[in-house]
């Protein structure tokens, strides 16, 4: 499973932008399935514009189960906490603190995503080591 941020979101469902083509794609290179967290699509939708054609599609594409939506329990809303205040250097947003999260709960590494700066910083912690982000741009 690959993780997606919401800059490859937004451009796959806005063709008006930039990187729409290119995110189109690196999708359809991609052949396991796609999971995304719920701060991250909250971002998305914002981006996108409520009642916008982007959004409504985006709405369509996760009813048809193209994108798997990861939902935090409390102890990893706790744990993007602590991300965020570790990372406050950098800055870490929620969206990406919920994608760390993910990675580090459903042991996943790969990330799609146009924000390589952040994501080449960030590591996913396995018992006592940290790993790298494989990141997908």
């Amino acid at each position: 499973m690959i993780l997606v941020d919401t800059g490859p979101l937004v451009a796959l469902f806005d063709p008006a932008d930039g990187s729409h083509p290119h995110c189109l794609g690196i999708l359809k290179t991609i052949k396991e399935p796609i999971c995304t967290t719920t701060p991250v699509l909250t971002e998305t939708f914002h981006l996108l514009s409520p009642g916008s054609t982007g959004c409504l599609r985006l709405m369509q594409f996760v009813e048809q189960k193209g994108l798997i939506v990861w939902f935090m329990d409390e102890r990893t809303l706790a744990h993007a906490f602590e991300l965020m205040v570790t990372y406050a250097d950098i800055p870490m947003d929620f969206a990406d603190a919920s994608l760390v999260a993910a990675a580090e709960t459903l042991r996943l590494r790969t990330v799609f995503t146009l924000d390589r700066g952040d994501f080449d910083g960030y590591r996913v912690k396995r018992g006592h080591r940290h790993y790298p982000f494989h990141v997908i741009k």
